[in-house]
């Protein structure tokens, strides 16, 4: 095949010269010891630039085939450029946004790479297409060379240290895609999972793609296509000039370099639900789970913005902790994450000490300093969870009592518990005295038949409340076992006085007539309504006291308080 390059190269060289030249640091290390000279197997690629193996039968290692898609496959094609396909051989060096309307592939790490050797100044290989596997010379003793090795439930296709067109093999990429059969859980005939290994990420582009150095242009594209195009998965950052750091730096699983990936019925799901991500968000948004969305994942925030509050956190995830008004008394400033008195008007709080900046904070905390999202308490720094107890099935996130599993979608073999997606207990046995529910979760069998109404759980055979011991962050109470914002000061009070009068008129319109007959004639501002039951013939009814001369005092303190309010201090 013929490759130039495209008008536009001068302009990708320059801003792949200043922007995406940064090679990735190495990382897992691959799989070897399946034979040949370099460990990799038996059979490879001879050298070629965009070449492909022959047909090779799978069902030694997959007598069932492989179910991709809508289809399943029983043999496959090896690509010189970091991919495999199974309707035909791959040729194409520049990658394709995915979706592709040409053949199903599985894209490891789809770039132009090069097998070719450079030779007294020129590329040398053997053109474009190998012939059968072990036919052409495997002459790959060293390194940039495609290997492939087949074993019961199991198929390993190693790039080794390749490097990218035309012949440069200044950089090199050094990767596996592993192919591994199911058993156990969700394992039925064509099942598999994919596993990407990335060991040396040193290049995104080869020249003829609009790249310069091994950087610009049209760069890596990773994933899965189904050839149909409509289907998909693609790691995110894919055709990017950071898509090298990012196969051998990040992962789905935990460990930099390593990208797994099940494929059920043909559809690649979900891997690693549950596991902690950041959403890239700011304050208390950023910590979130991986969570599943069709085939992808997307980092779903433990935290939406909420109202900030003086906690030493950025609530509202605009990048400011503790900003604006209103979150102490009036007569408090938030310091800190602290609501603090102003010691030269009001004084201390016993257990407080006046400091320099004229700001009451517990005695030991003159000179403690405490890290981001932290506050001094008694001379300890203390995070936004310290003290707080969240209800049965909930737990703390940033000060606030979450339920984890919520929002969070797990994939057909696992079930959640407490934020984690775990293997469902058809396919692992529950510990001994646990029986398995249907819905997968273990259960202590003394559960097993008990059925608890919402707010409670089952513990011994019996139902508790989940809010037992429950402590709440501060301004919230427990109710059917979730924190939720407690009413203000007084709404109870008065939202029984409207019941208990309501009650009343409904239950005696005579009763309420007189009482307000009462009230519009009394004149002293007392109502003559008698104290204590016995306003009907059954001794049903108000129990309350109406404010007479003694309230005088009162009412004076409650002004003077309402007068004090209006003094508002600002956070220096």
């Amino acid at each position: 095949m013929t490759k130039s390059r495209s008008r536009g190269w001068v302009l990708l060289v320059v801003v792949g010269a200043f922007v995406a030249a940064v090679p990735a640091r190495a990382s897992v290390p691959l799989l070897w010891g399946f034979g040949g000279v370099r460990d990799y197997g038996t059979s490879c690629l001879s050298p070629n630039d965009d070449g492909s193996s022959a047909l090779i039968d799978l069902t030694p290692a997959f007598p069932s085939g492989l179910r991709f898609f809508s289809s399943t496959h029983t043999s496959a094609y090896v690509n010189t450029n970091g991919n495999i396909t199974f309707s035909g051989a791959e040729p194409i060096y520049t990658p394709d946004p995915f979706p592709v309307a040409s053949r199903p592939m599985i894209a490891a790490y789809w770039a132009d790479v090069d097998l070719r050797p450079m030779n007294d100044g020129n590329c040398r290989g053997l053109g474009a297409y190998t012939s059968e596997p072990g036919d052409g010379p495997c002459q790959n003793p060293d390194h940039n060379g495609a290997w492939w090795y087949l074993e019961p439930g199991r198929m390993i296709i190693t790039w080794d240290m390749v490097g990218y067109y035309s012949c440069h093999l200044d950089l090199g990429m050094d990767f596996q895609m592993i192919l591994t059969a199911v058993e156990g859980c969700g394992g039925t005939a064509g099942d598999f999972d994919v596993e990407f290994r990335f060991s040396t990420c040193d290049w995104t582009t080869g020249d003829a793609s609009g790249g310069s150095g091994g950087f610009g242009g049209t760069a890596a594209q990773v994933g899965f296509d189904a050839g149909d195009s409509v289907n998909y998965v693609q790691i995110p950052g894919s055709m990017t000039g950071s898509i090298n750091r990012i196969a051998c730096d990040d992962s789905n699983v935990g460990e930099p370099g390593r990208w797994v990936f099940q494929i059920r019925g043909g559809t690649v799901i979900c891997p690693d639900a549950g596991a902690p991500c950041d959403t890239g968000l700011l304050g208390v948004c950023a910590q979130g789970r991986t969570n599943c969305v069709g085939a992808g994942t997307e980092c779903l925030g433990d935290l939406s913005p909420s109202d900030e509050r003086c906690n030493a956190l950025d609530d509202d995830c605009d990048g400011e902790t503790d900003e604006g008004d209103g979150l102490c008394e009036t007569y408090e400033v938030c310091d800190r994450g602290v609501c603090r008195t102003v010691c030269s008007e009001f004084g201390c709080p016993e257990g407080q000490v006046c400091w320099t900046d004229d700001r009451c904070i517990d005695a030991g905390c003159e000179d403690v300093t405490c890290d981001p999202g932290m506050r001094c308490e008694a001379g300890t720094c203390v995070g936004a969870c310290d003290g707080i107890w969240c209800p049965v099935g909930t737990e703390c996130r940033a000060g606030n009592c979450i339920d984890l599993c919520e929002a969070l979608t797990c994939n057909e073999c696992t079930v959640c518990v407490d934020g984690t997606c775990i293997m469902r207990c058809d396919w692992v046995a529950c510990d001994p005295g646990f029986t398995c529910l249907p819905d997968g979760r273990c259960v202590a069998e003394t559960c097993a038949t008990v059925t608890c109404d919402p707010g409670f759980y089952c513990q011994d055979g019996t139902c508790v409340d989940e809010c037992l011991g429950a402590v709440c962050p501060e301004g919230q109470v427990c109710e059917l076992g979730q924190c939720v914002e407690a009413p203000p000061p007084g709404a109870d009070a008065d939202a029984d006085a409207d019941a208990d009068a309501d009650a009343d008129a409904d239950a005696d319109p005579d009763v309420a007539a007189d009482a307000d007959a009462d009230l519009d004639t009394s004149g002293d501002g007392r109502s003559d309504v008698p104290i204590g039951p016995g306003v009907d013939d059954e001794g049903i009814g108000c129990s309350c006291r109406a404010a007479g001369p003694s309230s005088g005092p009162a009412l004076l303190s409650l002004l003077g308080l309402a007068l004090l309010g209006l003094v508002r201090r600002r956070r220096p």
